[in-house]
């Protein structure tokens, strides 16, 4: 396993410290945990420069989204507010809010549903921040398939991965929408095999994040990739974002303040240099999708951001997290109350 190594960029000196992906299953967090790579969070170790050493989970392997961590990294945005980070590889969003709550890493990188699945049952975690504030949840399939609304659905066959956020909620939008779920076909895929099972017709359609998987699929069948957008039909709920451990959060709320504040600058400056974004993240990240699709990736995730609306990438506003809460509430068998501050603390992006 590849320990830290340093780069210079600029004239400057920053840590930069990528964790192997050693596989898509459960091995890679394992695997890490074993080496001893993952610190217990807020644990304030520093290295030769005096930085905190920090940890980040993803929610999967490297993809686009990602960019502006590495990006961060290799800018000095990190090391700006006194944080050596090493990202991590992901094994889906509940195993992120997981290690979260086990202090197996500092901080985490998740999707909102799981991370409230997590906290109603008990799990001391909490979010500080969402990211992508326009949901990439959607129904993915071939242009050729002329499917323009969810009614196009009916008959259809969807793979889906039992346990994640689209598939628990994919019932109650189909309803939203006019369409008895009984009438469209949900296939059980485990995540890593639903691309495989689209390009290999075993599926007409997947449930997927259109801004990850589209452009991975077209490059590699050269075929046109298009999505139904839960967002675009009746349903937008709060996606991925950065979540800590209460403890971290209440021992430590200035090395928290410092990641929230690092990670929106290095989104910032992804969204405003993204062919810069992704040359850092083709470099540092390994097992990344090559560079065409990781700026199709990117691309389409400084779509999600808000950046119109929001004061800067990650903040919030109660009314947010309210309704992505009740809808939770209202549609799936989320059993937590609607109340956005057992779940974020927003109080990180209030001077942002």
């Amino acid at each position: 396993m590849r320990g830290a190594t340093k780069q210079k960029r600029g004239g400057r000196t920053s840590g930069r410290k990528i964790v192997q992906s050693l596989a898509v299953g459960g091995v890679a967090l394992a695997t890490v945990a074993a080496c001893g790579q993952t610190g217990a969070a807020g644990s304030g170790g520093q290295n030769a420069e005096g930085l905190t050493e920090v940890t980040v989970t993803l929610n999967w392997v490297p993809y686009g989204e990602h960019a502006p961590f590495y990006y961060g990294v290799e800018q000095g945005i990190f090391e700006d507010e006194g944080i050596d980070l090493t990202i991590q590889p992901g094994n889906g969003s509940g195993n992120t809010v997981q290690q979260v709550a086990q202090r197996n890493t500092d901080f985490g990188w998740a999707d909102t549903p799981p991370l409230a699945n997590g906290i109603s049952s008990g799990m001391p975690v909490r979010s500080v921040g969402v990211f992508l504030q326009t949901g990439p949840s959607s129904v993915e399939f071939f242009e050729d398939q002329g499917i323009t609304e969810p009614a196009d659905l009916v008959g259809k066959t969807v793979g889906g991965t039992p346990g994640d956020a689209m598939y628990g909620t994919f019932p109650a939008w189909l309803e939203i929408n006019g369409v008895d779920p009984a009438d469209v076909t949900v296939v059980n895929v485990d995540a890593a095999g639903k691309i495989a099972a689209l390009i290999e017709g075993k599926v007409d359609a997947i449930q997927g994040f259109h801004h990850d998987q589209a452009p991975t699929i077209e490059n590699q069948t050269g075929k046109e990739v298009s999505a139904l957008p839960f967002s675009d039909f009746g349903m937008n709920m709060l996606g991925t974002g950065l979540l800590a451990n209460e403890a971290t959060i209440e021992g430590d709320p200035e090395l928290v303040q410092a990641m929230v504040r690092a990670t929106s600058k290095a989104f910032l400056a992804a969204s405003e240099d993204q062919e810069a974004a992704v040359a850092a993240m083709a470099e540092n990240a390994e097992q990344a999708p090559e560079e065409s699709v990781l700026a199709a990736q990117l691309e389409a995730t400084i779509g999600l951001l808000n950046l119109e609306e929001a004061p800067a990438p990650g903040v919030n506003t109660e009314q947010q997290w309210t309704d992505t809460l009740t809808f939770l509430t209202e549609n799936t068998e989320f059993e937590g109350e609607p109340t956005p501050d057992a779940y974020w603390d927003g109080t990180f992006g209030e001077d942002m």
